[in-house]
């Protein structure tokens, strides 16, 4: 399992009955997950000293409890390279922050990748970002010196990645925000011949278009990933695929990667694929909380 342990501002601090102790900063929240169902007590003084709790409903969703929580608030993380990223939070729909802490571990290796490239000669390196959020991968990327196109259908995640940009320092970085239709814009830079060095795609589970398109992942994510490895370049450096998906485990992604490259007639020489679990510790307990899994492609 690859964790993201290297967090100052963010940590589990407890986990128990389908609910999980975290805190954000100076904040303390409570927030459902289906993955903790375990019940082992709220012994963890947190638990009554808690800044807001979502609380789920049966009948789907849910909605939140503010106690003593601001609007809006920041954390930061500091990269293995030492450069410090900096992000808004605030609380919205369905549970979310803004972040996904457990994405770090990617972040982490996706700066190396790009470094060693730029070491190795490389004068340009560049990196899409599929379904790109509030932008943690791209702030990553961008960080290390890589230019960054960031695609995300939700005008509101684009302009807070630019927010998070600008608290990161790196407003200047060479980025492209694009708010777009992800399996739009692959097909129009398909046609255009443009190509990247390296693509990470991090899809919702399930979702729905502008015009009422369903996007269900199991049924979708196949031959969108055909034709995002064609974006590929002659010399790319790294592909990541991640998935929150219960049914997706590492070994599908696994298989679901090679395949692809096999069809753009990649051998199997060309290119390693590993996939595992992503997690973060749980402070109080000495466990590891899995949080969804990630298929990384790495060529030679």
């Amino acid at each position: 399992m690859w964790l993201s342990e290297q967090w100052q501002d963010y940590e589990i601090l407890d986990t128990t009955d389908g609910e999980k102790l975290e805190r954000w900063g100076d904040y303390i929240l409570v927030r459902p997950d289906p993955q903790v169902i375990w019940q082992t007590g709220h012994t963890h003084p947190g638990w009554k000293q808690k800044n807001a709790h979502y609380h789920r409903s049966k009948k789907g969703g849910g909605e939140w409890e503010f106690i003593d929580l601001p609007k809006e608030w920041q954390i930061s993380y500091r990269l293995c390279t030492h450069k410090q990223l900096s992000f808004h939070l605030k609380p919205f729909s369905f549970k979310h922050t803004g972040l996904f802490p457990e994405q770090a571990v990617n972040w982490e290796e996706m700066v190396r990748r790009i470094e060693d490239a730029l070491a190795g000669g490389r004068r340009e390196i560049r990196i899409l970002n599929l379904f790109a959020y509030t932008g943690g991968a791209t702030l990553a990327c961008a960080s290390a010196g890589a230019s960054v196109c960031h695609v995300d259908a939700s005008k509101g995640m684009v302009t807070w990645a630019k927010e998070n940009a600008v608290l990161s320092g790196l407003q200047e970085a060479p980025i492209r925000w694009l708010v777009d239709d992800c399996g739009k814009f692959v097909a129009r830079e398909i046609r255009r011949g443009n190509r990247y060095d390296g693509i990470l795609l991090d899809p919702p589970s399930y979702g729905r278009g502008p015009k009422g398109e369903i996007w269900k992942l199991e049924d979708s994510i196949y031959p969108f990933l055909q034709s995002v490895v064609q974006l590929l370049s002659d010399r790319p450096i790294f592909l990541f695929l991640n998935s929150y998906t219960t049914g997706l485990a590492p070994g599908v992604l696994t298989c679901l990667l090679k395949n692809a490259l096999y069809e753009k007639s990649y051998r199997s020489g060309d290119f390693s694929v590993v996939a595992g679990e992503v997690g973060l510790p749980v402070a109080n307990r000495d466990l590891i909380l899995p949080c969804g899994a990630c298929g990384r492609v790495f060529f030679d």
